[in-house]
Formats: structure tokens, C-alpha cells, sequence
């Protein structure tokens, strides 16, 4: 399966995964897992005050509310306090009072965060409860032990004015945007005042916070949640525990693994959004909109490997729609880069070839093709436009200078990363979409398109490998070529996209060598070498230079992690790949946001640090789907095909992996599976729902299919000297036996990729001294 389809350093925080004894699964059991309800307390993550964590919630709508645990206080996140409501600051969050005293979060002395909600024991001993309801522009603010003193509640923000009340719901003015905030208590009923602009009740449990667009819409709101509150708050709980124990259940006697991925899950959940129709969001707290090359770049990792098939669809579908298809348009055939209430964009070149990708990647599954006949249109204006608009005489895909996902520009709007005409990723994009197109051709018995679309990929392939070759001073592809047709050698990490139009083993693993050696650390991957004179450092040096121009040119993404794993994966060196992952997962569990990804880091730690700061986003959609699609696909190996019946296994499990139940949603049934590490590893999986031909895939052994009917169990034991495959049927009955030994092709390519990658380092930080932009002084 494609890459792009199923896609002075302190002593390192890595960590510690113990293995577990071997042993012997029989047939799959149904698996024990807890209810909804013990599966949610269990992830209950307690914050200490010095960590001071940023938290946010969705309501699955057009909302998310931010805070951090105990100040608000982010340089840049804490502007976005409060609720947000497409694309608009409503209000800035709340302050409490009990017994005429407010409620002080900094001294609040437990602060634990689940998925569903936020909750602060206070130094009185109140507790307080934060909710978001779904699909509800509502925040429930609940308060028990309070012992029935008076309550009284402040919505921030500058020009959140208090307007007027009727009954028990007051109403105030919001920041921004066109909407009415209502405050009332939880009961319907009780006595609300309001004084000094705090709402204000004697007793009671709380309060409830509505945003509407007028006072009908926002009453009408308050009523609801009066009355239908728990019912309410029970559905975002069973919503959440339901599809964490379901499609995506994990579970490891290794706490610390079991509880990074499950609320990977959940937070990556959580920006599946329909404020424009069905989308991704970027990233939070301003990427709270949809972008084409985000979207489809998440797609996997977000709504595939989770089985989420059902919003996959309408994703794609939804932004079809915003689809370019006026042909005099330049942009004819482009989805849109950004697509917000205010705007849409057209300024990429990579998001339309991942929305193909996303489509080939949806069939392969869910097995749904009828996607494929409803779509065939677009696709072909994906492709026609291109052609028309955007190819050069070899055929390679022309963009601009910031069509790339390096897209930041200065205050002039030249780009800090000039990558046009032809960067070697977009190239390496192209030839997939051109592939799967042709793959839709032939499904639709198009046959013209698909021998046309078919044989310019294999000419652009042929043309890349001379044109984007090395050369003598530089031991890997070019970044892209300009458009004098001369080739950019600056060392990214777009080099690792663009290996699979490379057919030159020994080429591949010098390409993966170089740039995990030069851009991977062991906090993830820089967008830039560290020897190139436009390194910088870190991504926020103020007075130094403007962060948009370290944006590209050093700042960590963590969304490269995936392509970096997979490579080290593919190559067999998975030892060396579950570093970051378990670095990723470290700072899923005690760093930046509770449960999530960050968009960037500063290459290098600060003085002093130990780790580097994170910047960006403080939840990034692509950070967590990359790190979620690489678990699925590469350490676990689970791909699938269902479009043409097959399914491939292909674990790269490393030794200290511990042992694992899971289980993957496939189709129209679902895959359970087990795992015991040992001298002799053993898989086991269980089909329910539907069969396949499974291929098997465990280097250095040859490939072995077996058939899977519905119910059949597979079973997987590995040693260094044989591979036993075994195939039960749903009464437990042997269909099928092979024993497998080494093969010496691949165990020869084995012996070659571990000579080049075993052991290769991690990129370490130079002196700062090294960097010349460090020594500027001034702003760029």
C-alpha cells in the first residue's frame, strides 16, 4: 500500500515499555472490556499545578471550549479562552464564586481531566464540573459540596455585557460574532440575579451557559438542558465510551501504552467536526476550520485505521462540493486549501491528489466502491485541471512557491521556503493520484483514461529518477527542482514522501539514513537541516527573528514522525522507530495538551531544558493521525484492501512492545486480535463479520495468503527459525497449516537494510553558536 495512503540534547525521557512473558493464545475469546462508564473513569488524567495543562472539548458542531487546568496564562493559547463558535471568541471563560468567595483555579488542590470532561476540586472543598454538550452550543458548569451557599458565576471577555434577564436566564453580549450568550441555573425555576455583572443564585448545583443567535435560540437551549441535563451528559459519556471499548479498544499490561493511544483516540475524535458540513479541524486553538491538504493528510489516521467509515464518507463528499469546477479557472479541479464561514482557498497543490488518495484509501477500508461512481467526476477534474493548468512537458505537476505544505510567507508575501516549481513530494503525490485514478478508470471500465493516466505516472517516475537524483556532494534527492530546471539539494524531510518513486534499494536506505541522522530527534522531525545557514533553532525567538520564519526552517512537525517511522518500519528497524513513538506518546500523557499532539516544537531544547518547547497548535489533527495511522499500519500491520478482498498482515512489533488486545473495524465486521511477545511472538486474530484473503507478511519469511472465512481464526508463531501459520474455522477445526522458513532474498535485503539503518542516531543539537541566524540580532 502506498506511503501516502495508509499514512547539547538531555538524556531522553523515552518510555519504559516492559515485555511481557511469552505465551501461547488459543482461540480468540470475546474480549472482557469495561463498560463505557469504568473505561472513561479509568483514563482519568490528574494534572499537577506545575504542569498547568492546556484542555479543550468539541461539541462535535461548531464549538470547542479551551482552558488550561489551572491558569490560563499561554502566551498565545490563552487569547482563545472560553467558548469558540465557528471561528468566533464568544466568551473568555468563566471565574466562580461560593459563599460570596471565589473559587481560585491556580489553588485548586486535585485537577482531573477525562474525555468528556474537566473537573477542579477546589481549597473549600467545592468541586466543580465542566461539561460541553454535544452537538449543543452548551457549557454545563456543575458545583457540589457546597452546601447550599449562594453561587454566583462571571462570563470574561471584553465586551461580554450583561443586557437584561427574563425569568431565570440572563443575557449578555459576546465578544465576537453575532450571538446572545444566556445564563441560568441548572434548575429551571431557582431565583437568578444578577450584580456587578456575576449571575447569581441561593444554593443550587450550577450553572448552564447557552450561545444562540438570538434569545429565542439560546432559551431554547437552557430549556433543554434544564430539563434533559443528565440525559444529555449520559449521551457525550456513552458516545465517547462506547467507541473507545468498540472500534479502536486497545488494552496492554503496559499502562502508560494503553493509556497514551486511548486518549489519542479521544482527542483525535473530538476534531471530527460539522461546522461546514462533515471535516477535520486543523488544528486548535485558530485552525478551528477545515484545510484541504490537513483533512486528507488526517484522513487515515482520523476516520480509517479508527473505523469511522461512516464520517470518512461524508467528508469526502462534503468537500467535493467545495471543489473548484469552473474550467477557465486556473484552480480548475483543486479542492480548496481552506474552507472557513468567512473563506474559501484554492492556494494548494497537495490537497487535491490527497483527496483522490483519501477516496482509494476509503474503499480500501470500508469496500464501499459506489463512493468511487459518485465521485468519478471529480476525480477527474482532479486530474483534467492538472493537465490543463499545472504540468510541464515531462509531465511533472507545477505549483507555486507556497502550494506546498511548507506554505508560510512574510509580511510581502514571498515565501520563507521557496519550493516551486516542482517540489519532489508534490512530484511523488502526483504519480499516486495519477495511479489511483487510473484504478478508478479501470473499475468504471473508463479505459482511455486509465492507459493515458497509467502511462504519464510511469513517465513522471521515469523523469524523477534522473532529474531529482544525487550528485556528487549530496548523498540524497533533490528537494525540488526551480524553475530554471535546476535541482534544490536543501536537506528536508520531504525527502522521505518521495521514496517510493525511488526503485534503488541501496539509494532508498542512504535517503532514510541521511535524514534521520540529520533531521530526526528524538523529539521529532525538524523541518530543516541543521548545517543549512537558515537553520533556526527554535520556532518563538522573539527579538531575534519572526516565528513564521523558523515556521519551516527548523520547527519540529510532528506529523513527519509517521513518515520518519514507517520508513525505519519498512526497512525492519523496529526498534529504532519505537523511540519516537514512545517519545510521542510520553508527551501524549504529561506534556501541552491533556491527551494530545502539539503541531510543533523548537528543534533545540532552551538552555537549561531538558525537552523542547512546544509550539503551534496546542492540538494538532495531522500530529495525532499520524501518530494513530502508523500504529495501525506499520506496527501493528494491519492493511487492507477490501476493494479487490485481501487484507494484509505485517507485524513490526520490536521487543519491547508488551502484549496487546485490540481490535480493528474492517469493512462491515471487525478484526480482534492478540499479541504475546516472547522468543517465539504469537498473533491471533478473529474475524467477525467478513472474509478475506489474508496475506501474511513476517520478514525475513516468504509471504504465505490463506483464505479467512467469516469466523475463522489466524494464529502467527514466530521464532527466529520458523513461521507457523495456522487457520481455524469458527468451530475451532483446522483449515490450513503452513510452516515457513527464512528466505534468503529476504533475509539478504534484511541483512543490507540493517547494516545501513541499525543503530543509526538521532540528530543532536549544534552549539548555537553553529547557527548563524542566531548571531543576526534582529528581526527577519
Amino acid at each position: 500500500m502506498s506511503s501516502f495512503l495508509v499514512r547539547r540534547a538531555a538524556p531522553l525521557l523515552l518510555l519504559a515499555v516492559a515485555a511481557c512473558t511469552a505465551g501461547r493464545p488459543g482461540r480468540p475469546t470475546a474480549m472482557s472490556r469495561p463498560s463505557a462508564p469504568d473505561l472513561l473513569a479509568q483514563m482519568r488524567m490528574v494534572v499537577p499545578r506545575a504542569a498547568n495543562r492546556p484542555v479543550s472539548f468539541t461539541n462535535k458542531a461548531a464549538a470547542y471550549y479551551f482552558t488550561q487546568t489551572h491558569r490560563t496564562d499561554h502566551p498565545e493559547w490563552s487569547w482563545f479562552e472560553g467558548l469558540n463558535v465557528a471561528k468566533n471568541r464568544v466568551f473568555g471563560g468563566y471565574e466562580l464564586w461560593v459563599n460570596g468567595q471565589p473559587l481560585d483555579n491556580a489553588a485548586a488542590t486535585e485537577v482531573a481531566v477525562y474525555p468528556h470532561l474537566l473537573q477542579r476540586r477546589h481549597a473549600g472543598g467545592a468541586v466543580e464540573t465542566l461539561w460541553l454538550l454535544d452537538e449543543r452550543n452548551v457549557l454545563a458548569v456543575d458545583l457540589d459540596q457546597t452546601h447550599n451557599a449562594p453561587l454566583a458565576l462571571h462570563l470574561k471577555g471584553e465586551k461580554v455585557n450583561f443586557l437584561r434577564q427574563q425569568a431565570d436566564v440572563a443575557f449578555f453580549s459576546a465578544r465576537e460574532g453575532n450571538f446572545l450568550i444566556a445564563v441560568a441555573p441548572r434548575q429551571a425555576g431557582q431565583a437568578l440575579t444578577v450584580q456587578n455583572q456575576r449571575a447569581q443564585t441561593t444554593g443550587g448545583t450550577g450553572f448552564l451557559v447557552a450561545v444562540g443567535k438570538d434569545e429565542a435560540e439560546a432559551t431554547a437551549l437552557i430549556r433543554e438542558a434544564q430539563q434533559r441535563g443528565e440525559e444529555l451528559k449520559q449521551a457525550r459519556r456513552t458516545r465517547m465510551g462506547e467507541y473507545l471499548r468498540g472500534p479502536v479498544y486497545l488494552h496492554s499490561p503496559h499502562d502508560s501504552l494503553t493509556q497514551a493511544l486511548r486518549w489519542l483516540h479521544a482527542t483525535t475524535d473530538q476534531l471530527i467536526t460539522h461546522q461546514q458540513g462533515e471535516g477535520i479541524y486543523a488544528g486548535l486553538p485558530w485552525f478551528n476550520e477545515y484545510w484541504g491538504r490537513d483533512e486528507f493528510i488526517s484522513l487515515p489516521g482520523m476516520a480509517l485505521v479508527t473505523g469511522q467509515f461512516g464520517p470518512a464518507r461524508r467528508i469526502l463528499l462534503s468537500f467535493a462540493q467545495y471543489q473548484q469546477l469552473d474550467p477557465t479557472s486556473r484552480y480548475y479541479g483543486r479542492v480548496p486549501n481552506i474552507v472557513n464561514p468567512s473563506n474559501i482557498d484554492y492556494h494548494t497543490t497537495d490537497g487535491t491528489p490527497r483527496f483522490v488518495l483519501g477516496l482509494q484509501d476509503y474503499v480500501r477500508y470500508s469496500g464501499d466502491t459506489s463512493l468511487v461512481r459518485q465521485l468519478y467526476p471529480n476525480v477527474r477534474a482532479s486530474i483534467e485541471g492538472a493537465l490543463k493548468y499545472w504540468t510541464d512537458d515531462k509531465g511533472y505537476l507545477l505549483h507555486e512557491d507556497n502550494e506546498t505544505w511548507m506554505d508560510a510567507r512574510d509580511q510581502n508575501l514571498v515565501a520563507y521556503t521557496p519550493r516551486g516549481t516542482r517540489a519532489n513530494d508534490i512530484q511523488a503525490l502526483w504519480v499516486e493520484q495519477l495511479r489511483a485514478g487510473a484504478a478508478f478508470a479501470a473499475l468504471l471500465h473508463d479505459a482511455g483514461r486509465q492507459q493515458q493516466w497509467q502511462q504519464l505516472a510511469d513517465r513522471v517516475q521515469a523523469h524523477f529518477a534522473r532529474d531529482f537524483a544525487p550528485d556528487a556532494r549530496h548523498p540524497y534527492l533533490a528537494d525540488r527542482l526551480d524553475a530554471q530546471n535546476r535541482p534544490d539539494f536543501t536537506l528536508r524531510p520531504n525527502q522521505l514522501y518521495a521514496l517510493d518513486l525511488v526503485p534503488d534499494a541501496a539509494l532508498r536506505r542512504q535517503v532514510v539514513r541521511q535524514c534521520w541522522q540529520e533531521l530526526v530527534y528524538p523529539w521529532g522531525v525538524a523541518s530543516l537541516n541543521r548545517q543549512a545557514p537558515a537553520f533556526h533553532p527554535y520556532h518563538l525567538a522573539p527579538g531575534v527573528y519572526h516565528k513564521d520564519a523558523a515556521y519551516h526552517r527548523g520547527a519540529v512537525w510532528l506529523w513527519n514522525n509517521g513518515i520518519a517511522m514507517q520508513r525505519m518500519l519498512e526497512a525492519g528497524q523496529s526498534a529504532t522507530a519505537w523511540q519516537l513513538f514512545a517519545n510521542m506518546n510520553r508527551q501524549t500523557l504529561t506534556r501541552g495538551v491533556v491527551g494530545g499532539l502539539s503541531e510543533n516544537m523548537d528543534a533545540y531544547p532552551h538552555p537549561g531544558e531538558a525537552w523542547p518547547r512546544l509550539t503551534g497548535t496546542y492540538l494538532q489533527a495531522w500530529s495525532n493521525a499520524e501518530q494513530l495511522r502508523v500504529w495501525y499500519q506499520y506496527f501493528l500491520g494491519i492493511r487492507p484492501d477490501l476493494g479487490t478482498g485481501r487484507l494484509t498482515l505485517a507485524p513490526r512489533l520490536p521487543q519491547a512492545c508488551p502484549a496487546l488486545r485490540y481490535t480493528v473495524r474492517l469493512g462491515a465486521g471487525q478484526l480482534d486480535a492478540q499479541y504475546q511477545p516472547g522468543p517465539t511472538a504469537a498473533h491471533s486474530y478473529i474475524l467477525h463479520g467478513f472474509s478475506t484473503t489474508a496475506v501474511v507478511d513476517v520478514a525475513p519469511f516468504p509471504t504465505q495468503e490463506v483464505q479467512l472465512p467469516d469466523g475463522a481464526t489466524l494464529h502467527l508463531h514466530q521464532s527466529s527459525r520458523e513461521l507457523r501459520v495456522q487457520v481455524l474455522d469458527a468451530q475451532g477445526r483446522p483449515l490450513a497449516t503452513h510452516t515457513l522458513r527464512p528466505n534468503a532474498a529476504r533475509q539478504a535485503q534484511q541483512q543490507q537494510d540493517d547494516a545501513a539503518l541499525a543503530g543509526v542516531p538521532f540528530a543532536q543539537p549544534f552549539d548555537l553558536s553553529r547557527h548563524p541566524i542566531m548571531q543576526v540580532g534582529k528581526k527577519e
